[in-house]
C-alpha cells in the first residue's frame, strides 16, 4: 500500500505534537496518557483484523464521566487537523510527487482537446459562452463551527509558510510558535454550536466564504483561464464575459423550513449588497493608489475635464456611490429610513466608471497597466455584481397553487384546485396574456397565502442580477410553473425570471420528459422562456426513495430524455444537479461526475449545488478553489466539446435488469420490512442529530412518521456514523449477486471498461464499501438494540454488506478495496485510530442518553460529548450528509 507523502506525514505529526503539547498542558499528563493509551488499542486492534476492540472497549468503559469529554475532545481535534494538513497538501506549492493530488491544467485540456480534432475557434467560443454556475447552500452538514474554521485556515496558512526550504532557524520557530498557539486556542475553544443558526446567519457564512477565499480566487482563476485560451487559440477571454457564477440558496430556500419567512430573503438581498459595496470599496481604494497615471483618452477627458489624476477622479465618484451604497443597505437592514439618492443598484453603474478607466489605458498604449488589478476589479464586477450572489426562491409547488386558488375563489371564477390541468392552464395563460391585475387591494388572504404573496414582492423588487432561480420542488405539470410567473407578475416582476422545476423521486424523474414537453408546448411560454430552461434533478431524495443504483439510472436516463424533448423544441437546457457531498446523495469526484454525464446534457452550461462542509472542502481558501474552480471548469469544457460515447442498447437492457432487482431489494427492507424503522431508530444515532444545532432547517418534514418524512441529510448521517453505511449500497449487493449467478459480470466488465457512467457508479461504491466496517457496525447493535428480535435484520444487512464488497471485488478482479486508490486507502488508515475510539464511545453515550432520557435528565458531560463524536467522526469521514 502507499505510504502518506513524507511531507505530509511530516505535517500530520507536527500537527498532532503541538496538539499533545495543549493536551499535556491542560487538563495534564494523567489525561494525555490514557489518550495515548487508547490512540495504542485502536492501532493494535487494527492489525489484528479479526479482534473485535475488546482491549479498546475496556480501555473506553474504564473513563470516568470527567474523562469523557477531554478524550472525545482530543480525538475529534486529531482528525481535524489531519483534514486541515491533507487539504494543505492539495495545494502545497512543491509538487511533483507522484502521489500529490494534481489536478489537470487548463493549457493541457486545450491542448487535448485540439489534438483529437476541435478546432480552435470552437474552443474559443464555446470557452466564452460557458455558464458554470455554483449554488451554495446551507444544508445542515457543516458541523464545524466558524469560529474554528477561521484558526483552521490560519493554521493552513503557517503550514504555507513552513514550506520552504530557505528558512532561517528563527523564522522556522516563530511560524511554528504560532501554529501552537492557534492549537491551543482551538482545543480551548468548544466545538460545538449550541444555538441553532438562523437563515440569516447562514447566509453571512455564504458572504464569508466569498469575502474570505472566492474574491481572491475568481480572478486569479479567469487570469488563468484567459492565458491559457490565449495559448490555445490565439483570443483571451472577452472582457465582459463571467463563465462562472455564484448563487445561494441561505435565506431563499423556503421549502420545509418555516423559518426563511419574506423578511429574512429581504434581509439576505440587502445584507449581499451592503457586503459587495464594502469589498468594491477596498478594490477601489487599492486602485486609487496604482492608477495615478495622467495620460488619458479623449472620452475619459470628456467625464473628468483637465484633472492631472483623471483616473483617481473617476475613482474617487465610484468610491463615493459606494459609500451612499454601503450606508443605505446598512440602514435598511436595520429598519432605519434610508436614503437611496446616489446609491448603486444597475451594475452598470459599477462596471461602467471600471471600464471607461480600462479603455482608456488601453488607447494610451498602458495595457500592461490595464491588465493589472484594474482587470481583477472588473472581473469581480462581472462575476459578483451589486448584490454579490444572486439568491433563488425555492417553494414547494403546492403553496402556490394554493395562493392561485384563493384568488380565484376570492373572484368569483370557481374551485381552481378541482380543475383539470387543462382548465388551470388555459386560465393561466389567458391571464399571463392580459395586462389587468389578478389580486384586488382589499383582498385578505390568509396567512400562508400572505406569506407567499410577501416573499414574491419582495423578489419584484430586485435587480436581475441579484435572482438566480425559482426552484418549484414537488412539481409535476406546467401549471405549476405557470402559476409562479404569474404571482411574480401580479407581485410586479418586471422582467422574467429563471423558474425551474425539481424532480426528486423516482416517479417524478420517469415524469419529467413528458412535463417538460407538456409546457413547451405551451406558445406563450416558450416566448417567456426565450428558448432557455433550467430543470433541476434532485438526487437525495431519489436516493432515499430506490436505493443509490436504481436513483443514479433513473436520473441518467431522464437527463438525456430531458435533453432530448429540449432539442426537439430548440430549447437550450442547462441541467441543475442537486448533489450532496455524500455518494448516497450524488456526491463523489466532481469532474468524473460531468465526464460521465449523458453526451449533449452538459452543453455548455452547468449549474451544481455546493454545500455544507463540502464548500469549505473545495472552496474554504483561495488556492483550494482556484484548483476546484480549474477541476469543473475542464470537465463542463470537454463534456461539451468531447462527450463521451452514447451506451450501447445491450448494456441498457444489462442496467434495466440490474436496477429491477437492487429496487425491488431495496424497498423490500427499507418500505416493506416492519423491523426496519425501530432498528434504523435504535442502532443509529437518528434520533440525537437533533441535540446538534447544525442548520435552520428542521431534521424532519413532519414531526412523526418513518423513513419518507425524514430529510436525506440526517437519513445518510445516521448511517455514516455508525459505519453501515446502507443507503450507498442496498439493492446494488442483490443486483451484484444475481448478475454473477448468472454469469453476467464479464458484460459489467465490458460496461466499465467503455461506458464512462457505468465506471464512476462502481467505483463510487468501492469507495463507500471502504467506508463501512462490519465490526463498529456490530458493536451498536450489541450496544444499542435493545428489542431481540430486530437482531436477525441487522445480522443480516451485515451479511448483505459482505457479500455486496466480495462481489465488487470480484467485478473489479482485486483482492482489496481501493488498489487503484491507494493514497485514499492510506488516508483512511491513519485515521481509523483516531474514529474508532470516538465510535465506540458514541455507541455507550449514546446507551447512556437513552437511559438518563428516560429516567428524566441526561448529564451535561454525556450529551456533550456524544455531540463531539459526532462531529469527529464527521470529520473522520471527511462528510456528514
Amino acid at each position: 500500500m502507499t505510504e502518506l507523502h513524507p511531507d505530509l506525514r511530516e505535517n500530520v505529526r507536527l500537527l498532532g505534537d503541538l496538539l499533545g503539547q495543549s493536551i499535556l498542558r491542560f487538563p495534564g499528563q494523567d489525561c494525555y496518557d490514557r489518550i495515548e493509551e487508547i490512540r495504542a488499542a485502536a492501532k493494535a486492534d487494527r492489525r489484528q483484523e479479526s479482534g473485535s476492540g475488546q482491549r479498546l472497549v475496556k480501555l473506553l468503559g474504564q473513563l470516568s464521566d470527567d474523562e469523557l469529554l477531554p478524550v472525545t475532545r482530543a480525538f475529534n481535534q486529531f482528525l481535524n487537523l489531519a483534514n486541515l494538513a491533507e487539504q494543505y497538501h492539495g495545494i502545497r506549492r512543491k509538487q511533483g510527487h507522484p502521489s500529490d493530488l494534481v489536478v489537470e491544467s487548463l493549457g493541457d485540456v486545450f491542448d487535448r482537446l485540439k489534438s483529437g480534432g476541435i478546432d480552435p475557434e470552437e474552443l474559443h467560443r464555446k470557452v466564452a459562452d460557458l455558464r458554470i454556475e455554483f449554488v451554495l447552500t446551507a444544508h445542515p452538514t457543516e458541523v464545524a463551527r466558524r469560529t474554528l474554521i477561521l484558526k483552521y485556515d490560519e493554521m493552513s496558512d503557517c503550514l504555507s509558510r513552513l514550506d520552504h526550504d530557505d528558512l532561517m532557524p528563527g523564522e522556522r520557530e516563530e511560524i511554528v510558535d504560532r501554529l501552537s498557539l492557534l492549537i491551543a486556542e482551538a482545543w480551548h475553544t468548544d466545538e460545538i454550536r449550541h444555538e441553532r443558526p438562523t437563515a440569516v446567519d447562514e447566509a453571512k457564512w455564504g458572504f464569508a466564504v466569498i469575502e474570505n477565499s472566492l474574491w481572491q480566487a475568481l480572478p486569479k482563476f479567469l487570469r488563468s483561464l484567459d492565458t491559457s485560451l490565449s495559448e490555445a487559440t490565439g483570443q483571451g477571454l472577452p472582457l465582459q464575459v463571467s463563465p462562472i457564477r455564484i448563487a445561494s440558496w441561505m435565506g431563499g430556500d423556503r421549502d420545509g423550513n418555516p423559518n426563511v419567512t419574506h423578511e429574512v430573503t429581504r434581509e439576505v438581498f440587502l445584507l449581499g449588497r451592503w457586503m459587495a459595496a464594502d469589498l468594491y470599496l477596498r478594490d477601489i481604494q487599492a486602485l486609487r493608489a496604482e492608477l495615478s497615471m495622467w495620460q488619458a483618452s479623449d472620452e475619459l477627458r470628456a467625464e473628468v475635464g483637465d484633472s492631472r489624476e483623471p483616473y483617481r477622479q473617476v475613482l474617487a465618484q465610484l468610491r463615493e456611490r459606494l459609500i451612499k451604497t454601503r450606508d443605505w443597505a446598512e440602514a435598511s437592514v436595520k429598519g432605519e429610513p434610508a436614503d437611496d439618492s446616489g446609491t448603486l443598484f444597475e451594475n452598470e453603474d459599477l462596471t461602467g466608471p471600471l471600464e471607461l478607466c480600462y479603455r482608456s489605458l488601453v488607447d494610451c498604449g498602458l495595457e500592461t497597466i490595464a491588465n493589472g488589478p484594474l482587470l481583477d476589479t472588473i472581473r469581480r464586477a462581472h462575476t459578483f455584481g451589486l448584490p454579490l450572489i444572486r439568491l433563488d426562491i425555492r417553494q414547494e409547488a403546492s403553496r402556490h397553487a394554493e395562493a392561485v386558488a384563493e384568488m380565484v375563489n376570492y373572484l368569483g371564477l370557481g374551485d381552481y384546485l378541482s380543475w383539470s390541468e387543462q382548465e388551470r392552464q388555459a386560465f393561466l395563460v389567458k391571464e399571463l396574456k392580459g395586462r389587468r391585475p389578478l389580486v384586488p387591494r382589499n383582498w385578505q388572504p390568509s396567512e400562508p397565502v400572505r406569506e407567499v404573496l410577501a416573499t414574491c414582492e419582495v423578489v419584484a423588487g430586485q435587480t436581475p442580477e441579484a435572482l438566480g432561480s425559482y426552484v418549484i420542488s414537488m412539481a409535476s405539470k406546467p401549471s405549476d410553473v405557470l402559476n409562479v410567473i404569474l404571482l411574480l407578475r401580479e407581485a410586479g416582476m418586471a422582467f422574467p425570471m429563471r423558474v425551474v422545476p425539481l424532480f426528486e423521486t423516482l416517479d417524478d424523474l420517469k415524469g419529467a420528459p413528458d412535463s417538460m414537453a407538456a409546457l413547451y408546448e405551451v406558445d406563450w411560454y416558450r416566448e417567456y422562456c426565450s428558448g432557455r430552461q433550467e430543470v433541476m434533478i434532485g438526487y437525495s431524495d431519489s436516493s432515499k426513495d430506490a436505493g443509490q443504483l436504481m436513483a443514479a439510472w433513473a436520473q441518467y436516463q431522464a437527463q438525456e430524455k430531458l435533453t432530448e424533448v429540449a432539442n426537439r423544441y430548440g430549447v437550450h437546457l442547462t441541467l441543475f444537479h442537486g448533489r450532496g457531498g455524500t455518494v448516497g446523495r450524488g456526491g463523489g469526484p466532481a469532474n468524473r461526475a460531468i465526464l460521465s454525464q449523458p453526451p449533449g446534457s452538459v452543453n455548455g452550461s452547468f449549474r451544481i449545488t455546493e454545500q455544507g462542509e463540502m464548500i469549505r472542502f473545495k472552496f474554504g481558501l483561495p488556492r483550494l478553489a482556484v484548483q476546484s474552480l480549474t477541476l469543473y471548469t475542464t470537465a463542463v469544457i470537454e463534456a461539451t466539446l468531447a462527450p463521451p460515447p452514447v451506451p450501447k442498447d445491450e448494456w441498457r437492457e444489462v442496467m434495466d435488469w440490474l436496477t429491477e432487482r437492487s429496487l425491488r431489494s431495496y424497498r423490500e427492507v427499507v418500505r416493506e420490512n416492519p423491523d426496519f424503522v425501530p432498528y434504523f431508530r435504535q442502532v443509529t444515532p437518528e434520533t440525537a442529530l437533533g441535540k446538534l444545532a447544525l442548520g435552520s432547517r428542521p431534521a424532519r418534514r413532519k414531526a412523526t412518521g418513518g423513513v419518507e418524512s425524514l430529510r436525506a441529510i440526517p437519513w445518510i448521517f445516521a448511517w455514516t456514523q455508525m459505519r453501515l453505511m446502507l443507503p450507498s449500497w442496498l439493492g446494488s449487493d442483490v443486483a451484484l449477486e444475481e448478475a454473477a449467478q448468472a454469469d453476467r459480470l464479464p458484460e459489467l466488465r465490458e460496461m466499465m471498461q467503455g461506458w464512462p457512467f457505468f465506471r464512476t457508479y462502481v467505483d463510487m461504491l468501492e469507495m463507500v464499501l471502504a467506508k463501512a466496517d462490519l465490526r463498529i457496525a456490530s458493536y451498536y447493535e450489541q450496544t444499542l438494540v435493545e428489542d431481540e428480535q430486530l437482531l436477525a435484520l441487522g445480522q443480516s444487512l451485515r451479511q448483505r454488506l459482505q457479500g455486496c464488497i466480495e462481489r465488487l471485488l470480484e467485478l473489479k478482479q482485486q483482492q482489496t478495496l481501493l488498489e487503484q486508490e491507494p493514497v485514499f486507502a492510506h488516508s483512511m488508515k491513519v485515521r481509523n485510530p483516531y474514529t474508532d475510539p470516538l465510535h465506540y464511545l458514541q455507541a455507550e453515550l449514546l446507551r447512556r442518553d437513552r437511559e438518563s432520557e428516560g429516567a428524566g435528565k441526561v448529564p451535561e458531560m454525556v450529551e456533550r460529548a456524544l455531540k463531539v463524536t459526532m462531529a469527529g467522526i464527521s470529520a473522520g469521514m471527511r462528510n456528514t450528509g
